[in-house]
């Protein structure tokens, strides 16, 4: 059994509601057909109850009736998310007929659902742009009690199962944060280890990579990973955590024992922490290209609430992988 096999099994074992507010949209109707039948998910859809008859239809979907299709424009909490909006931006300006008009967006109304309890996790962009998908999350859910910056984990499954833990390695961030602070990458790298333990059930072994190893480069992004290290330790004790590492010192082991022979984690993370989101980014879709790797995500990181954002370009296990991990993320 694989691990999304195995992430699928525990979340029908502790099933949660999954809003999907691009509930016309034909790949996020495919992948609600296959969450559907395969029972990890109790799935919400959001979008004209009509229009999503038609297209099930169209497409011959057998399971969209198992579904809650909620439309935007008329359903029975409508004036009641108005008010919770309302109070929630009236600070920022934000007028009731502002809201009103906000609550029939698909992704307020998805966010104000699990604001409001009325839903446990959203998966959203195969028709939207990252910033529409994750304006209403900041300003509605916002980020956990102690974390300022949210970041996107990638699961990346890898066929050589030498690497990582059985082939599993987590990549951060490679889709939010261009250029974090040293406090702000000390936060992804605790997010992620615990995004690691907590969907995974692997214990993680983070490595903070950089173009040095232990003092072999002396330059200030150099000394900001080696103070980040120092830093995310402070904050979780407990998590298993070195840098400043290059990324062959960090799992090869013949190359750790010669660049960092002392360290615990280099020669066998299983957790890559990068310094700027164009290194994370242009990594994973690397790997993912040339080793022809699965690449699952980005799973964001720091976010109140799980809220999961697609490429555009995703398919329909692409939506069906990430609602398995929203799933899982708010198992808790």
């Amino acid at each position: 059994m694989d691990f999304l096999e195995k992430l699928k099994k525990k979340a029908a074992d502790n099933k949660k509601r999954i809003v999907l507010p691009e509930g016309v949209e034909e790949r996020t109707l495919r992948a609600a057909d296959v969450i559907l039948e395969e029972g990890f998910a109790d799935i919400i859809l959001i979008g004209n109850p009509d229009e999503i008859a038609d297209e099930s239809r169209r497409h011959v979907l057998k399971n969209i009736s198992k579904a809650t299709i909620v439309d935007p424009k008329n359903h029975e909490k409508k004036e009641a998310y108005t008010d919770l909006l309302h109070d929630i931006r009236k600070h920022k300006g934000m007028s009731r007929e502002q809201a009103a008009e906000l609550v029939e967006n698909p992704l307020y109304l998805s966010v104000l659902m699990i604001k409001n309890g009325d839903a446990d996790g959203e998966v959203a962009g195969a028709d939207n742009a990252t910033g529409d998908v994750l304006r209403p999350a900041f300003q509605i859910v916002k980020t956990e009690p102690g974390i300022s910056v949210v970041s996107g984990a990638f699961i990346m499954a890898l066929k050589d199962k030498e690497f990582g833990e059985d082939g599993i390695i987590v990549f951060a961030d490679g889709a939010v944060h261009p250029n974090p602070t040293t406090e702000e990458l000390a936060e992804i790298a605790v997010s992620t280890g615990q995004t690691t333990r907590k969907i995974l059930g692997i214990e993680p072994r983070v490595a903070m990579l950089s173009f040095s190893t232990k003092g072999s480069a002396k330059h200030e992004m150099v000394d900001k990973v080696v103070n980040a290290t120092k830093l995310a330790k402070e904050k979780d004790p407990d998590l298993k955590i070195d840098g400043e590492l290059q990324v062959d010192a960090a799992i090869i082991p013949e190359i750790a024992s010669k660049k960092a022979p002392d360290s615990q984690i280099a020669g066998h993370a299983n957790v890559f922490i990068f310094p700027t989101l164009e290194t994370g980014n242009i990594a994973y879709k690397l790997v993912q290209r040339l080793a022809h790797a699965e690449a699952i995500g980005p799973v964001l990181q720091g976010m109140a609430a799980p809220i999961n954002d697609l490429s555009r370009g995703c398919s329909v296990s692409d939506i069906v992988g990430l609602v398995a991990i929203t799933a899982n993320q708010a198992i808790g």
